[in-house]
C-alpha cells in the first residue's frame, strides 16, 4: 500500500550529523525547526539495504519546475494528495528531472567531495548558516511521539519525515510502500539569490517503468540504472567520487530513442491556441510513432498521428485533442505504444511567457 501519511516538511536547518557505512542502516541526519518551534528530524538515506547498495542522486542546481508555484509558504508539516497537477513528486510521471543525469556515490568514505554525505554536507552546512535558506523535504511523515525524546537530536517529543527518495517500483518486502506521485526529495531555498537546489535520491533495485495506478514494477520492467550524457547511450566525464551509472538497455526509459526538443506553449493570437511538440528522433533508423501518446500535467492523454520518424530528423507535431501546454507551467510526456515513458520535460510560467516563442528543451 502507499505511504500512510506522505507530505512535505519546510523550516531552517538547525544541525546535522553523518552516520557511516559501518551503521546498520546509514542516514544523513538533519535537525529541522518550524516558525513555531517545533522540531523534525529529516532521516535521508545513503545505503541502500538491498544490493547494489549504493545509491543513485541527482542534484539541480537551478531547479525550475511548476510544482515550485504550489509549494506551501508555511513553514512546518503539510499533508499532501497524492496526484497529478499537485506539489507531490513522482519521478517519473513529473519530469522532475533527466533519469540519465543520475549518478552513483558511496555513502561515506575518507576525503573530500567524494561520498554522498559530502554532497549533503555542502548544501546543509550552508542553510545551518543562514536565516535566508528553507530546506523543504518531502516523505512520510512519523511522530509526534509524546514522551520520548529522538534519538538523534534529543528533543522532545520525537518527530520527523523519512522514506526522502523514490517510493515506487521497489522489489521484495519494500514493494508495500510503493505507490505513484508521493516520492521523496529536497529542496533548498535561497532566497537571497531567488534560486532553489533540489536533491533527489533512487536505489538501485528500484524500476523505473511502474503502474500508473499502484506504482508496482510493469511485468517485464527490471530494475536498472540510467545512463549517463555524453557518449553513446549516455557517459560524459564524471565529476570526482562520482561514477557513471551502466547504460540502459535499448527501448527502455531514458535511452533517448526519441526526445522532445521543443514546444510552442503560447502561440501568437486568442484561443484556441495552435500548440505544438518538437521531436527528435536521436537514433540511426526509422521509429514507427503509431500508438504514441502525449500526456499532459495532468496525465490527459492523447494519440501522436500515426507515421514513421525518419532516422535523425526533428518534425513537429499538434497537440492531441485534449492535451493541454498551459501558460502558467507544465509538463508533457512521450509514451511509446505500449505506454512506456520514453522522454519527458517540465517549464515554469516564467518560461512560457513569451507569446510565439518555442521553448527549447
Amino acid at each position: 500500500m502507499p505511504l500512510k501519511s506522505y507530505g512535505v516538511l519546510r523550516g531552517r536547518a538547525v544541525a546535522k550529523r553523518r552516520e557511516q557505512r559501518t551503521d546498520s542502516s546509514p542516514h544523513f541526519q538533519i535537525h529541522l525547526a518550524d516558525d513555531d518551534g517545533t522540531d523534525y528530524r529529516i532521516a535521508v538515506n545513503v545505503l541502500s539495504q538491498q544490493a547494489p547498495s549504493e545509491l543513485l542522486f541527482v542534484v539541480d542546481e537551478d531547479f525550475r519546475h511548476p510544482l515550485l508555484d504550489q509549494l506551501p509558504d508555511a513553514s512546518g508539516w503539510t499533508p499532501l494528495r497524492s496526484a497529478p497537477g499537485t506539489a507531490s513528486l513522482d519521478f517519473i510521471r513529473g519530469n522532475l528531472f533527466d533519469r540519465a543525469d543520475a549518478r552513483l556515490l558511496p555513502p561515506d568514505v575518507d576525503g573530500p567531495d567524494n561520498d554522498l554525505a559530502d554532497v549533503f554536507d555542502h548544501y546543509v552546512d550552508r542553510a545551518i548558516g543562514s536565516a535566508t535558506v528553507d530546506v523543504v523535504a518531502f516523505g512520510e511523515r512519523w511522530g509526534p511521539e509524546q514522551g520520548r525524546r529522538d534519538k538523534i537530536f534529543g528533543f522532545e517529543p520525537g518527530n520527523g519525515v523519512h522514506d526522502i527518495h523514490m517510493n515506487q517500483g521497489n522489489s521484495g518486502r519494500f514493494a508495500g510502500d510503493d505507490g505513484v506521485w508521493q516520492d521523496g526529495g529536497i529542496l533548498f531555498h535561497f532566497a537571497d539569490e531567488d534560486r532553489w537546489v533540489a536533491l533527489f535520491l533512487a536505489f538501485q533495485s528500484q524500476a523505473w517503468h511502474t503502474d500508473d495506478a499502484t506504482g508496482h514494477t510493469l511485468a517485464g520492467a527490471a530494475p536498472g540504472t540510467p545512463g549517463t550524457p555524453g557518449t553513446p547511450g549516455g557517459g560524459a566525464t564524471p565529476v570526482d567520487g562520482t561514477t557513471p551509472a551502466p547504460e540502459p538497455a535499448p527501448g527502455t526509459d531514458g535511452d533517448g530513442r526519441v526526445r522532445i526538443v521543443g514546444a510552442l506553449v503560447n502561440p501568437v493570437g486568442p484561443a484556441p491556441e495552435a500548440e505544438t511538440v518538437t521531436l527528435l528522433n536521436a537514433t540511426p533508423t526509422p521509429i514507427d510513432l503509431t500508438g504514441w501518446q502525449l500526456a499532459d500535467r495532468q496525465k490527459h492523454r492523447g494519440p501522436l498521428p500515426a507515421g514513421v520518424l525518419p532516422a535523425g530528423v526533428a518534425a513537429a507535431f499538434g497537440m492531441p485533442p485534449g492535451v493541454q501546454l498551459g501558460n502558467s507551467g507544465g509538463a508533457l510526456t512521450l509514451l511509446d505504444e505500449r505506454g512506456l515513458k520514453v522522454d519527458g520535460v517540465a517549464y515554469t510560467g516564467d518560461q512560457a511567457r513569451a507569446e510565439g516563442w518555442t521553448l527549447v528543451f
